[in-house]
């Protein structure tokens, strides 16, 4: 068994700028925006050198993907800001933030049986015409992972990566405990069929 390991690959994130914002006005002023009103009430703001996307809305409420740690937040929001302060958008009041989802990729240290997979989790949906991976949303909770049978993860919907590090542990958790089980189990099997066959033999040989 090897070791586990993950990278969080993109936050998405929310904020309130508390400053109305003319779109229009911003589409006409930054060349890195796309606004079709027709389409989506939204404009989108594009910071290429960041990797950072943002929906801004009218109101004042954006949404930000492309940062790669909940730390990176503050920071991603700022810049936003900064970029909107160049179409003279002023800000008076610190933006109110909230994670709304992590996504992080890694390797849970195992090599993994997605059919008996499939079988076992009532949570999980399997179709392998379809996707390769397995898809298994943890029960009772807002976490989704995509399992590969090379023991390749997707974790989705974290809020934290408190979230995502414990939901990993515990995942790894059960697929070792799972895997004992079944290695327990067909060592019993195989133990019980040569017990027959011995047995079996002796009873030939006494006659």
């Amino acid at each position: 068994m090897g070791a586990t390991s993950y990278t969080i690959q993109n936050v998405v994130a929310s904020a309130s700028l508390f400053a109305d914002v003319p779109l229009e006005k911003v589409a006409t002023k930054l060349a890195n925006t796309e606004y079709n009103p027709e389409q989506f009430p939204g404009l989108v703001l594009r910071l290429t050198s960041l990797g950072i996307t943002a929906l801004v809305f009218s109101s004042g409420k954006i949404v930000v993907t492309g940062v790669k740690s909940e730390d990176g937040v503050p920071s991603a929001v700022k810049d936003i800001q900064k970029e909107l302060n160049k179409a003279g958008i002023k800000f008076t009041k610190k933006p109110e933030m909230k994670v709304e989802n992590m996504v992080a990729s890694g390797d849970i240290g195992l090599t993994l049986n997605l059919t008996d997979l499939a079988f076992n989790l009532p949570t999980a949906e399997y179709e392998p015409e379809q996707f390769p991976g397995l898809v298994y949303k943890v029960p009772g909770w807002h976490i989704t992972f995509l399992l590969f049978s090379t023991g390749k993860i997707v974790c989705t919907g974290a809020k934290n990566e408190g979230e995502i590090k414990k939901a990993v542990a515990d995942l790894r958790k059960m697929l070792v405990g799972m895997k004992k089980g079944k290695e327990e189990k067909e060592a019993g099997i195989k133990k019980t069929k040569e017990e027959k066959e011995a047995s079996a033999k002796k009873a030939k040989e006494e006659k």
